[in-house]
């Protein structure tokens, strides 16, 4: 565990990507297989269940300290972070401990199957036998929300220059269901067996953002293109008699979209697709809302199943008949793509995202700007003869999204962050009129600098008008632009629409609350684009 906090520390402490792989990469070529494993599943997201609720954490821990409840809940937001706050205001440790990060992950998971009591005797010999930085390690796990600055990318370099594998294989080797329960690093890492875990999906590759028109990329002829759709981008896997369909996060998502199970029934093994899932209807998408109500269930209803169906809009394919094919050029692929989904019936959930013809980057703006009269998001460029890779590389793969809708909006509530940002307001509630009144229809968190959001946080501190718990009211002063991708409508909401992916483009320093927005013209924009 020692070795685990310092490492902890080390990469806390820089922001210089190299020198996190650095210390990464030294860290997993001295570890123990079992801790190297702990740290890879720690890293990306497979992290374990909550044992101890915070509620009790918190109460133990002010005990521990010998300090009011009320205390301990005033310093909790100032540090912004409930594992650190634990760890800080603990009294010395008595002891000390040489338990590996293994031994005290398996101590916080068996604390599941004893009493409250029993729970309670265990945290606080943890905390008497832990310094600082560990405590706050182990605060973090025991809380199940362990999450550190390092991406799945820097951790896959780092473990390359620990083991010599190269990235693309140590990136799809990372990706599936495993757990450390389940595997070893050896079975993992090493030497995978690829009958396993026929249910692996391939690591995705993700385009950059176009910032402004193509024209620099040089010849229209060598690019394909393709409309962006507004989904969940997801891969179906079809091996070994089963299917299995994966989202862009590595979250299975099977059970939510029955539908996919009869493509088995026309699609060959060995296949896999990677794609965008779309609730569709009348030959076209639905709003992303009515995708939505099927994201976080485990199981459909009939009714759902009718209201929101769902097809794959096939992008690309990535095995064809057992055969990793990533590495063959786009066209090469997609003419692959095109013979098998032209198998299927008519009645089959999937459909190609059709290429779309252009001569000149003048063509293509035209095709990007009627986006969203066919409810997508822009278009994708995709050079010919690009390989399928992993993860966001630049060069072969943009995404040239139409430019936001937005609206200017009245800020009314202002809540403070977490972790770094404890002390700034960051997290906004925006309103526009109805009348003379405000009616609430968004909230943001998003697309201020620091500078920005250190200036409105000292203004909101001076002209709060009322609190209700972590929630600031303040005066209906400041103007926002408000940009979002999408609009639809809403009846949990106030104001009746809810918006997609909603953030501050832009502190409108220079006009008046009086001149914001109205209900009736976000109305308007959901009558056009839904």
């Amino acid at each position: 565990m020692k070795r685990f906090a310092s490492l902890f520390s080390a990469l806390d402490q820089t922001t210089r990507t190299t020198e996190k792989v650095s210390a990464l990469a030294d860290y997993l070529a001295g570890a123990s297989d079992t801790d190297r494993l702990w740290t890879i599943a720690l890293m990306s997201g497979r992290r374990p269940k909550r044992t101890v609720t915070a509620n009790r954490l918190r109460e133990w821990a002010a005990e521990q300290a010998g300090i009011p409840l009320w205390l301990f809940e005033e310093s909790y937001p100032i540090v912004g972070d409930l594992a650190e706050t634990i760890a800080l205001v603990l009294p010395a440790p008595k002891g000390s401990s040489s338990r590996t990060l293994t031994e005290w992950v398996n101590e916080i998971r068996s604390l599941a199957a004893l009493e409250e009591d029993g729970r309670k005797t265990h945290i606080l010999n943890a905390w008497d036998q832990l310094d600082t930085p560990e405590r706050f390690i182990f605060n973090k796990i025991i809380t199940g929300g362990f999450r550190i600055g390092v991406s799945q990318k820097l951790m896959t370099r780092a473990l390359s220059q620990a083991t010599g594998i190269e990235e693309p294989e140590l990136a799809h080797r990372l990706m599936g269901k495993w757990t450390p329960d389940d595997t070893t690093f050896s079975d993992l890492i090493l030497a995978p067996n690829p009958e396993a875990d026929l249910s692996k999906p391939y690591p995705f590759y993700l385009a950059y953002p176009l910032d402004t028109a193509p024209d620099d990329l040089g010849d229209p002829a060598a690019w394909s293109a393709e409309h962006k759709w507004d989904g969940i981008r997801g891969q179906l896997v079809l091996r070994g008699g089963a299917h299995h369909l994966w989202s862009r996060g590595e979250e299975l998502m099977t059970d939510r979209f029955p539908e996919f199970a009869m493509l088995a029934d026309f699609l060959p093994p060995g296949t896999v697709i990677d794609g965008e899932v779309l609730a569709w209807k009348d030959d076209r998408p639905m709003p992303f809302a009515a995708l939505q109500k099927r994201i976080g269930r485990k199981t459909v209803p009939a009714k759902l199943l009718k209201d929101a169906p769902v097809i794959l809009r096939a992008y690309d394919l990535l095995e064809h008949e057992g055969n990793d094919i990533r590495a063959l050029p786009f066209t090469h692929r997609r003419a692959h793509l095109d013979a098998l989904v032209a198998k299927a019936p008519p009645e089959a959930p999937l459909r190609l995202s059709p290429l779309l013809e252009f001569i000149t980057w003048g063509d293509l703006a035209a095709d990007r700007a009627r986006s969203r009269e066919i409810a997508a998001e822009g278009v994708m460029l995709k050079r010919k003869d690009s390989p399928y890779r992993d993860g966001r590389r630049k060069g072969d793969w943009w995404k040239w999204k139409v430019d936001p809708l937005v609206i200017d909006a009245v800020m009314i509530y202002a809540q403070a962050g977490h972790g770094r940002r404890a002390n700034l307001f960051t997290d906004f509630t925006f309103a526009v009129w109805d009348g003379a009144t405000l009616v609430p229809f968004a909230k943001a968190y998003s697309g201020l600098t620091d500078a920005e959001f250190r200036e409105i946080s000292a203004w909101v501190r001076k002209n709060t008008v009322d609190r209700f718990g972590p929630v600031r009211s303040v005066k209906a002063e400041h103007v926002f632009e408000i940009a979002f991708e999408g609009i639809a409508k809403s009846p949990r909401h106030k104001s009746g629409v809810a918006l997609r992916f909603p953030r501050m483009a832009r502190w409108r320093k220079d006009k008046p609350a009086t001149e914001a927005n109205t209900l009736a013209d976000l109305k308007t924009m959901l009558d056009a684009y839904v």
